[in-house]
């Protein structure tokens, strides 16, 4: 069955594309279809051709330094930033080839992966990068986040470019960045400054800082103060408050009881002027002349007239017969 055949083979990674040159029976050219990785696969020789594509990821790296990378010597890009100052960036592409796209590939791109590396792959990504990482500024260049903003639309415009060609864009991934050295030195000195400017901030947003609490402190203490005054104020006041209250109190009973008492008496008086009253009054007299002496005198008009009597002289006789009598 094989006899006179030639076995074509492809790699874990490989796929393999072939190519009728001769047929009677069926179309000329490349088939449209593609032969699975590690394979074997038997055709005539001279009538077929056989090309395989490597479909694994490759990362195509275009670097300053001489010893690596894709090329021995300086391969890295070289442009000017949005605001005029020269640069060079360490580049890697990461891409693949979509395997349903092998023969599409040879018959319109690349007969190899060298090939379609270095005519297609290459040559694209060495251009449209250089656009867009030359919108950013010089020091836009320091900061991580926009070099990796702008490597994702550089992945994106690839990407665009070359999958109608078969290729797959994976990854766009930037490393080391230079500028001019005199410039470069003039960007580390002002990096030092800029340095520099944030310690004595900081230093300052210290001493603010210590001031802000020395005035809390203070604050503090002098609300202490005015709290332990308040406190004796108010203390004060509750005592006073409390004495003035006591003194309500009493000044109201004292008033109270001498209401009491004048309506008692009052009531007593009422009470004297009537019938019971002179009774009563009669009752008192009588209990204040018992036990006493009651001497009766003559009185006037036929007797002794109160008016002309001399009283002493009288007291004076009667003490005299009183003595005598004894």
């Amino acid at each position: 069955m094989f006899s006179g055949c030639v076995p074509h083979s492809t790699g874990s990674t490989e796929v393999g594309v072939r190519t009728v040159k001769f047929a009677i029976f069926k179309a000329k050219g490349v088939e449209e279809k593609y032969y699975a990785p590690g394979s074997t696969y038997f055709f005539f020789p001279f009538i077929n051709d056989w090309h395989t594509f490597d479909t694994k990821l490759q990362n195509m790296e275009m670097t300053y330094h001489v010893r690596k990378g894709d090329r021995s010597g300086r391969d890295d890009l070289l442009f000017k930033t949005i605001d005029g100052n020269d640069i060079s960036l360490d580049v890697i592409i990461a891409y693949k080839i979509d395997p349903a796209r092998a023969p599409f590939i040879l018959q319109n791109i690349a007969v190899n992966d060298s090939d379609l590396r270095e005519k297609i792959v290459r040559t694209v990504a060495r251009s449209k990068p250089r656009d867009i990482f030359g919108k950013l500024t010089t020091e836009e260049f320091y900061e991580a986040s926009k070099r990796d903003k702008q490597a994702q639309k550089a992945k994106e415009s690839l990407q665009d470019i070359l999958e109608p060609m078969g290729v797959i864009v994976e990854r766009v991934l930037t490393k080391d960045y230079r500028f001019n050295q005199k410039y470069q030195k003039a960007i580390e000195d002002k990096k030092v400054a800029d340095q520099l400017v944030e310690k004595n901030k900081s230093a300052q947003h210290a001493a603010l800082e210590e001031y802000k609490r020395k005035l809390e402190e203070a604050r503090g203490e002098v609300n202490k103060m005015v709290a332990n005054v308040d406190g004796e104020f108010m203390k004060a006041k509750i005592k006073v408050d409390v004495y003035y209250e006591k003194q309500v109190l009493i000044a109201k009973a004292i008033m109270a009881e001498g209401i009491a008492e004048a309506k008692s008496i009052h009531e007593m008086n009422k009470a004297m002027e009537s019938a019971g009253g002179e009774a009563l009054v009669k009752l008192k007299i009588a209990e204040a002349l018992q036990g006493k002496q009651i001497i009766l005198l003559p009185v006037s008009e036929g007797g002794m007239n109160l008016k002309t009597t001399n009283i002493n002289q009288l007291l004076e006789v009667m003490g005299i017969q009183k003595l005598a009598g004894k």
